[in-house]
């Protein structure tokens, strides 16, 4: 066989490969695209219930139709538009998750698939409960902390509304007897969704710390006792982070970083339980060294 066979035969396969990522990630755009499309024929019901909580927020202030705004003719679009792609992204990633499974599972052993798998499904599920918890607890955290410093009385509240013949209605603000300057909130659109999913996604993410953290414990590159070991900087860590996607509010500060030190916590027990389940197989297959892995935490079974 010739240096030129041995080039030929060991670029077959990954031509194949090739091949496969890219009949995956085609049918991941797809799903993406359809999903995509399906959420922006929904897009304003889902926008509705992403400013829930500063809807809530305006009536419980005394606002009792509460309204927002767009000032440029192609705003409101682009906000249906983002929307929509963020929907489409989570409503077609169990088939996105399916298609990268389907790449990486022949390469792998089956201790290997049996190991990745609960981690691809642990996943979107820890992300959807940060979303949520962020969407029904943190923005409506933040929405009264900001709201609370203005009126938010509807700009029109006691106007006299007027009909002119080609059907339009024009309203004039009622005549009152206050002095100084109303400062009231009329919100625009796509302002007021970016804290919306700004804080969604970033609870998400944070609530993927133990899945990030047991799959390093898996491969080695972190130990329960050093993640124990630097806690003191994992709370300087966590607190700056607090202070840098919540608002300036020491309330929401607080629940940010009771809930992601309390993450911090749970997995340095999860690398703990890796640890000990690789111990006890290593010593069950007379893999343990001493002198490479130490005394270990698993006690040797006595003979009965």
């Amino acid at each position: 066989m010739t240096a030129q066979d041995d080039i030929e035969g060991s670029s077959a396969p990954l031509i194949e490969h090739l091949a496969e990522l890219r009949t995956r990630l085609i049918k991941s755009v797809l799903a993406f695209l359809i999903g995509m499309i399906v959420c922006f024929a929904f897009a304003d019901n889902i926008l509705a219930f992403l400013l829930t909580p500063i809807e809530e927020t305006m009536r419980a202030l005394g606002d009792p139709s509460p309204r927002m705004q767009y000032t440029a003719p192609q705003e409101y679009f682009f906000t249906q538009i983002r929307v929509s792609v963020v929907g489409g992204l989570i409503v077609s990633f169990p088939v996105i998750a399916h298609q990268l499974w389907r790449f990486v599972a022949p390469g792998l052993y089956k201790n290997e698939k049996n190991a990745f798998l609960p981690f691809l499904v642990a996943s979107p599920l820890l992300f959807l409960l940060g979303a949520a918890f962020a969407h029904y607890v943190v923005v409506p955290l933040a929405m009264q902390f900001f709201l609370g410093f203005a009126d938010v009385r509807d700009v029109v509240a006691g106007a006299i509304p007027t009909e002119v013949p080609d059907g339009v209605v024009i309203t004039a603000p009622a005549v009152t007897e206050d002095t100084g300057i109303d400062i009231v909130f009329d919100g625009k659109v796509n302002e007021s969704l970016d804290i919306t999913l700004k804080m969604i996604v970033a609870f998400g993410l944070c609530f993927q710390l133990p899945v990030l953290l047991t799959l390093m414990g898996k491969a080695g590159l972190v130990s329960a006792k050093g993640l124990a070991g630097v806690r003191k900087y994992a709370v300087v860590g966590i607190l700056i982070l607090a202070a840098l996607v919540t608002p300036p509010d020491v309330i929401t500060q607080i629940i940010l970083f009771v809930v992601v030190f309390g993450l911090y916590e749970v997995s340095i027990w999860l690398v703990r339980w890796v640890e000990h389940k690789r111990e006890k197989q290593l010593k069950a297959d007379g893999l343990w060294d001493e002198d490479i892995h130490g005394s270990g935490t698993v006690e040797d079974e006595k003979p009965s």
